[in-house]
């Protein structure tokens, strides 16, 4: 039979009673439900990037936009792995009794996987607004993306999660 868990104190405070397990797996399915809108988005951005060099337009970049290019292919690839990590975990870890860490671990790669994502992004804008406006406007969208991402994905909930702090 499964205890209650340590830091259940919160979650009781709340109305919320349930053992570590029940607890663990309400986690690591609102974790899922996350990851499902991050893994498509991800995906198919991956997927139009990687049609890219056989477009006709693609001979005309110039050698900082292939870059630019590379390291967006580059970063997608790596952001898909990392966003569907935690499924492969699951898969792995599947009836060994380690909800816990499976938990922790997908938690941490979704954490790396925002990061990777908002860095995608702000190189797939970079790369857009280069070919369209110039090398120098590319950059400051790109900037402008990282801190918007920065902002409200990282900054916001950081401020929400305080102020909630300092009611208790």
């Amino acid at each position: 039979m499964s205890t209650p868990h340590p830091d259940a104190g919160d979650d009781e405070r709340l109305g919320r009673t349930e053992t570590t397990d029940e607890r663990m797996d309400r986690n690591f399915v609102d974790l899922l439900q996350e990851l499902r809108v991050l893994q498509t988005g991800t995906q198919i951005l991956a997927g139009f990037l990687l049609t890219l060099p056989f477009q006709a337009r693609f001979a005309d970049l110039d050698g900082y936009q292939r870059g630019l290019f590379l390291v967006a292919v580059c970063l997608a690839v790596a952001t898909t792995a990392v966003l569907v990590a935690p499924v492969s975990a699951h898969r792995v870890l599947f009836r060994h009794h380690l909800k816990a860490q499976l938990v922790t671990v997908s938690h941490r790669l979704t954490r790396v996987g925002l990061v990777l994502m908002g860095l995608t992004m702000a190189t797939v804008l970079a790369l857009i607004v280069s070919v369209v406006v110039g090398d120098t406007a590319g950059v400051v969208a790109a900037v402008v993306a990282v801190a918007l991402f920065g902002g409200v994905w990282g900054a916001v909930p950081y401020a929400v999660r305080r102020a909630a702090a300092g009611d208790a």
